[in-house]
């Protein structure tokens, strides 16, 4: 099948038979008019700078800090890949603002994002009683996996992401993410993330 690429603002990957690398963030959840100037850094250098911005903001909406919210979105992300069967599911990470996926794909990129986004913004809206209001930022980041070696850089970058943001001491702590899936649900890992 190769590469297929789609031009919005930023372009994109429309169907491969690599892993991809994608993550997507609460909308508003960086100031509007914020310029953010990428200059001479790479798409990765690029995205590791906003993911730190996402990981540091102070105010704009952070949803995803709770609980059964966090669940919702994992539940989804669990149900697309083994039910509906549209992705393999490597690896990811739902952050209080934003969530990052290590996936391979089995549909178009722009049908599973939207078939995700989708579903878990209308739950969060009706939980949240912003029906009617945008959950997610329109555009996704998305990034062709090359090699084996980045494969498994892109893992241990998105299960290491709640630790980087201080959500936890260590990646297997944090719940919502593929580094502590096997400790759904345990008494242990209740409390981990902060609710304020």
């Amino acid at each position: 099948m190769g590469m297929v690429l789609h031009q919005r603002r930023l372009p994109h990957v429309w169907a491969t038979e690599q892993p991809v690398f994608l993550t997507w963030r609460l909308h508003g959840s960086l100031p509007p008019h914020r310029p953010f100037r990428g200059g001479t850094l790479t798409s990765g250098q690029a995205l590791a700078a906003l993911d730190r911005l996402l990981d540091e903001a102070r105010s704009g909406p952070f949803y995803l800090r709770q609980p059964d919210l966090a669940d919702m979105v994992v539940e989804a992300l669990e149900y697309n890949s083994r039910v509906l069967q549209q992705y393999v599911l490597h690896a990811f990470a739902v952050m209080p603002n934003h969530v990052h996926l290590l996936i391979s794909a089995q549909v178009p990129l722009p049908k599973l994002t939207k078939s995700i986004k989708g579903i878990t913004a209308k739950r969060a809206n009706a939980v949240l009683g912003l029906t009617g209001r945008p959950s997610w930022q329109e555009e996704s980041y998305d990034h062709v996996v090359r090699d084996e070696d980045e494969f498994r850089a892109i893992c241990r970058y998105i299960e290491e992401n709640p630790v980087r943001a201080g959500l936890v001491a260590q990646a297997c702590g944090y719940r919502w993410s593929s580094a502590g899936w096997a400790t759904w649900g345990s008494p242990a890992d209740q409390g981990v993330r902060p609710t304020t």
